[in-house]
Parts: C-alpha cells; structure tokens; sequence
C-alpha cells in the first residue's frame, strides 16, 4: 500500500509542481478504435503483457451501446468470456439481450482504469486491470433494484462466488469473486442468471476477481495474491504504476502533442500481447492440452506473421529478458505439439496467413545477443516445419502435394485463370497465395540457412541457402514483378495490380504485386540487381508511391480491403509493406525515406478515433510507429542493423537494460525540418543511413542535424552490410 500512495503522491507533485505530463497520460486506447475498412482497435484495460484483459463490448467507437462487460478476453479481439452487465429494470429474457446506451464524453479510458456511464439507467460503471485479476465497480442510483446479469452459472458462497467456462472447445477457464455487499442470487432459465444486492449500506457495488487457467483452487489463490487488502484504488495506482514504468522507458522531448499521443498510445499497444498464462509455478497449454509445471513464465498469444519485422525487434530492445522468455514458450510449445508454432494462441496454434516466421525471429534475437539455451531444439522444430509442413496458407499439418513440388521445383506452381482446384487441402477462399509463399518461405529458409551456419551444421546451411534464391525463380525480368508460373514452369500472365481474385490471393495474399515487389527482405542487393541497379531500383520506388490504381478506390477496396492507408500503390495498413519507405537507403536516396516516413506518420497516425490505418494486430501496426517515432526502424529482421529516418521528436532517450541509454538528438527538429543534414554517432561523423543493434545496445548518442531541405549527399554513397551475410 505504500507503493501505491507513494506513487500518487509523485504524480500529484508533477502537476502541482507544473511540471511535464507524466508519459503514460498520453497513452489513449481509444485512438484507432474506428477502423479504415477493417477491424478496429479495442479500447483494452490490461497491464502489460498480462493475462486479465478487458473492454467494453461494442462494434467500435460509434457504436453508442455496450451489449456487456467481460471478466476476461482469452485472446487477442476474441474470447469475451463471463460477460455480465448491470441493470435496475424488471427480470425478464429481453432484459438480458437488451443494449445499453453510454455517452462516449462521459467515458474515460486508459490502460489501467475504466469508466463510464449507462446513461438511460444511470449507472457508472468502472473497471481496473490486475496481473490475472480484475475489479468492476458498479454505482447505482440510490434506490434502484441493484442487480447484476450473467450468461455464465455462477455458485455462490455468502458474497463469494466461482464459475467455470469453456474457450475454444477445450479450455477450461475458471474464476472466483467477491462482491463488497450482501447478495441474493436466482436465474431466469438455464443460460440466464443474476446477482441482487439488496443493501443500501455500500454506495456502490464492488466486484474483485481473479482468472485462472489450472483450476478452480488456482483462481482463488491469484485473488488471494492480488487482492486480499486491497481496494480499487490500490488496483488502480498499481496498474499506473505498471504503464508508468513501460512509458517512461523512453523519455522524449519536443514533438507535437499529437504525435506524443500517437507515440506512446503506440507503446501501450506493443505491450498487449505475448501474455503470460503462468500462475504460480503452473500453466494450462493448448499445446499438451494440460496443466504444466513452469520452467519460466510461460507465454502465448502472437502472430508471426504480424509481428516479425518489428514488434518483436522491439522487444529484444527494451525486453530482450521478455524476449527470451517468449522464445522459450515456442520451444516448449514444439516439445508439446510436434510442430514450432507460427500463431500461437491460447488453445494451439491457429493456421492463420503464410509462412513459418518463427525462423526469423530466433534469428534476430540471436544475432543480437539474446540467450536461447535451447537452440538447438528451437532449430530442431523449424526445420522440421520446413521438411515436414504444409506451406498451405490458413493449413497446419503434414505437408502435400503442392509442398512436395515446392522442394522439388523451388516454387509454389499457381493456378491458370480459369483452372478448377484439384487438392482438396487448399483453402477455398484463402487460396494457394502462390507467389507470396515462394517468396515468404524464401526469407525463412534464409534464416534457417544462417541459424544452421551457427550451429555448425554445414550441409543443412547449404541446403537452405540454396532454397534462399527461391525468390529469383518467380522474378519476371520483362514485367518487373514476381509473378506466377503453372505447374509446367510457363508463366501466368496477370495484371499484378489486380489481378488473383479477393485479396489477390490466387497469387499474393491481402496485397498485390506491388506490395509484393518488394518482400526480399533477405537479400536486398540482390533484389536491387534484379531490378536493374540503384537508380532503377529508386525509380521503381517512387512508382510505388506516384502510382494509383486504375480503376475507384471504391473497386480497388472492394478486391483489396486489407490493403488500406494507401499512397499511391503503398499500403501503410497492412504488415508486408513496413518495410518498403526504408528501402531508399539502400541506394543513396536517404531523403527520401526521411520524407516518406514523415509523411506517412503524419498521414496515417493521428491522434483520433481513425489513427490506425489497418489492423493493428496487438502491436505490429504500432511497433512501426514508435520505431519510426524514434528514427530507426530494423528493415531486416535476423541482421542486426537499424536504417535511420527521420525523428519526429528532438530528444528521446531509451533506458536500456544494464542502466545504460540510447539517445538520439535531432537539433531543429520540427514539422518542415524533416530532413537531416549532418549526424554523428558518439561524437564521429556518421555518413552512412544505418547503425547496428550492438551500437545502440551499448549506449550512446546520435546526434542528427535536421533541415527543412534535403541533403542528398548525406548517404548518398555508404550503403548498409550486405543482407545476407548477417553481418
């Protein structure tokens, strides 16, 4: 408890004293929350990288009714489990499904505290995240028929109560509470229950629980944990406190206000998920389908796809202990599964989009000093995907047909336009993805070719570095895309703007060739060559971004609705383009990357209710924007190599582990000076766009000079390591 006071009593002091807003303040959950075309981001209570997460359920932000409040989401924008909402109006079936209308103004929201009102019954409804546990508070009028509805059976013990549910299937969720307040308890039909409060003594009425995957006893003992002798307010100081820590982590100044709000709502966001499902020195696994005895915190709920480029780079920055600990879920989840997982969620791993990105992301946390202690069965698992999977989008499995010819053929064959799919495994709307499967299982095999060289075992390192160059085998010279070829080596000729039916999916996946031109992450001089050299490769750049589609963005959305946040061909809203904007340092363009991240920040990432472009997946979306916030983004997950941009604040410093920092310094920095003129790195002239990992873990300072014009001779000539030597 004197944590906590002691922790108000600083924040007090930051206003009285009239110094600057405490960084969490910033953090604002509800910026994103009505979606482009998609899905958009919820307004999540949630410690970080905890179990408990909670919102309020609703379609998004302009959707002025709440259908209920959980005790639980089990996983990322799905699993609303014990959903319960207040009422003060007669018991009947209707009153269970009826909605009920808030005020978005009278609503307040951050990552530890919730609140709001349900304006036609009067009732104030407040919520604060724990670890694995939770407390509503719910404010009455004061003589209102007090009662809480639940589509969950409840067992009650005076003011106690337990309940158990089913995710997924097969999860078994368990949870056990204690109301403030004297209860009665009944149900209108089997599915339809409730809880009165009879009492006027308490003003309101206070619900803690706790939330447990191992047991029922294990519930009770996470709320004695978390809170026996504590009230709302200790909860709610503590969770404060928790985002205080992640938010001051990095300490910036300068910038707008906008753009702090858009940086550290982006920060919160990174820390959504992994989670940590252990409980004691216990876990439930989807992989083993078990309860199990924790080595170390156990984690799940990621998506490789989603989050390899940067989320998890991030990570391995501010979290590299996390980190490990994440990658060692993975190796446990392939002991328990068979299989290294590539979406791992809290049921198993969900087939969900292309490729096996896991090979990346051990890679990247490797070469940068991260410790697997059991790499060698982590290589164990990848390879064995590789070998052994399905490359199948939306499939898990033992391989097929198609991946028997991929070993064979180097490519994944597509079909003619027309032609009738004739292997049953294929997903009937996600398709083959022909062209976007060569080339993501190029990248991973790129990684299993470098992890192998770490362990010394050479024939496997020449095996997959040979199927690396699988990419080169679907480049079309004369077109200038990666296109398709048919089962019989001829190529299909496509329109790779439009053409692969929804999604493009016959050939690419969410996106079109465009996105898809530039998905050699790997080996970018390579892919530079291919498009004829340096300038080529810069102009083929700018098409991306001056180049529309053909035909009313209405026609365009309409076959392509992920490909959202669009600058000409660019699509700022989906993952496989984070990278593209960065790529101009690659060829003596730095300028233009500086002018293009600028942009696209301060285009696609306001501080509103529209501020996310796309899906933001847990934290991919918004690691792309604290990176680039910053200046730096890690264009190549598994080389440890930072390309510089441009920094929207002129101070931000990174608390690292160890006690060390990293500082970057943008002297004039503002709206129009986007553009550096000079830079130094500790005190030595640096010419070249990039830094490395190891550069910026030891500390130090980078120190940029910022201009309202560009300097095209600043890295113009020193280009990055190559790509593919890991260097």
């Amino acid at each position: 408890m004197q944590k906590q006071l002691f922790f108000l009593s600083l924040v007090a002091l930051f206003f009285l004293a009239g110094c600057e807003t405490p960084p969490e303040e910033y953090m604002d959950p509800a910026i994103g929350n009505v979606s482009t075309l998609l899905q958009p981001t919820r307004p999540v209570m949630q410690l970080p990288n905890e179990m408990v997460r909670v919102y309020p359920l609703r379609r998004d932000y302009t959707d002025d009714q709440i259908t209920g409040f959980p005790l639980q989401v089990a996983s990322h924008h799905e699993g609303a489990l014990f959903i319960m909402k207040p009422s003060s109006r007669p018991l009947s079936p209707a009153e269970w499904q009826r909605r009920c209308t808030y005020d978005p103004v009278l609503e307040v929201i951050r990552p530890w505290y919730y609140s709001t009102v349900l304006i036609e019954d009067s009732i104030r409804v407040e919520f604060a995240p724990g670890s694995k546990t939770g407390v509503y508070r719910f404010t009455f009028p004061q003589d209102a028929d007090r009662k809480l509805l639940f589509a969950t059976p409840l067992n009650f013990s005076g003011n106690t109560f337990t309940a158990r549910t089913i995710f997924h299937a097969d999860v078994p969720v368990y949870v056990y509470g204690r109301f403030n307040t004297a209860i009665t308890a009944g149900f209108v039909s089997d599915s339809l229950y409730f809880v009165r409060f009879p009492e006027r003594n308490e003003h309101a009425v206070v619900m803690q629980y706790a939330v447990s995957y191992v047991s029922a006893e294990q519930a009770k003992q996470n709320f004695q944990r978390e809170m026996a002798g504590r009230d709302m307010a200790a909860v709610i100081a503590e969770g404060r406190r928790r985002w205080h820590e992640v938010a001051s982590q990095i300490q910036v100044e300068g910038g707008t206000q906008a753009q702090r709000r858009s940086f550290y709502t982006a920060l919160y966001r990174c820390h959504e998920r992994m989670v940590n499902i252990t409980e004691d020195t216990l876990y439930y696994s989807g992989y083993n389908k078990k309860v199990n005895v924790a080595r170390r915190p156990f984690y799940v709920d990621d998506a490789t796809w989603d989050t390899y480029q940067a989320l998890h780079p991030l990570r391995m920055v501010l979290h590299p202990e996390q980190e490990e600990d994440m990658l060692d879920a993975y190796v446990t989840m392939y002991e328990q599964s068979g299989w290294m997982p590539a979406f791992p969620r809290l049921y198993g791993d969900h087939p969900c989009m292309n490729g096996f990105h896991s090979t990346i992301i051990f890679l990247d946390a490797l070469r940068k000093g991260l410790k697997i202690p059991r790499l060698a069965v982590a290589y164990e698992g990848m390879k064995k995907n590789a070998m052994e999977a399905t490359m199948l989008p939306w499939r898990n499995g033992h391989s097929g047909p198609l991946d028997s010819f991929y070993q064979a053929k180097g490519y994944y064959p597509a079909l003619r336009p027309g032609d009738t799919e004739a292997v049953a495994a294929v997903h009937p709307f996600e398709k083959r993805q022909a062209v976007a499967v060569t080339l993501g299982h190029s990248y991973d095999d790129w990684a299993l070719s470098q992890l192998s060289g770490e362990l010394h075992l050479h024939d496997d390192s020449l095996l997959f570095a040979a199927r690396a160059e699988n990419f080169r085998r679907l480049w079309h010279d004369s077109a200038g895309f990666f296109l398709p070829k048919d089962s019989a080596g001829r190529w299909i000729g496509i329109d790779p703007a439009w053409d692969g039916g929804p999604g493009g999916r016959d050939y690419y996946d969410e996106n079109n060739g465009w996105t898809y031109l530039w998905a050699v992450q790997h080996n970018i001089p390579a892919l530079v060559r291919l498009m004829g050299g340096e300038k080529a490769f810069e102009k083929r750049l700018d098409e991306l971004f001056h180049t529309v589609p053909a035909m009313p963005r209405y026609m365009f959305w309409h076959r392509f609705p992920d490909a959202t946040g669009l600058v000409g061909q660019f699509s700022m809203g989906n993952e496989p383009g984070f990278h593209i904007p960065y790529l101009y340092n690659y060829v003596g363009a730095a300028w233009k990357t500086q002018r293009r991240v600028r942009m696209l920040l301060d285009l696609w990432f306001k501080d509103n209710v529209f501020g996310i472009p796309g899906d933001e997946d847990g934290g991919g979306m918004s690691a792309f924007v604290v990176f680039s916030s910053l200046g730096f983004y890690p264009v190549t997950a598994g080389v440890p190599v930072y390309a510089i941009g441009s920094p929207v604040f002129s101070k931000a410093s990174i608390r690292l582990p160890g006690g060390k920092r990293f500082t970057i310094v943008a002297r004039h920095c503002s709206v129009k000076n986007q553009y550096i003129q000079k830079a130094w790195l500790n005190g030595e002239g640096l010419y070249a766009p990039f830094f490395t990992h190891q550069q910026l873990m030891d500390g130090g300072t980078l120190l940029l000079e910022m201009g309202p014009l560009p300097e095209k001779r600043w890295g113009a000539s020193i280009h990055a390591p190559r790509c593919s030597d890991g260097k």
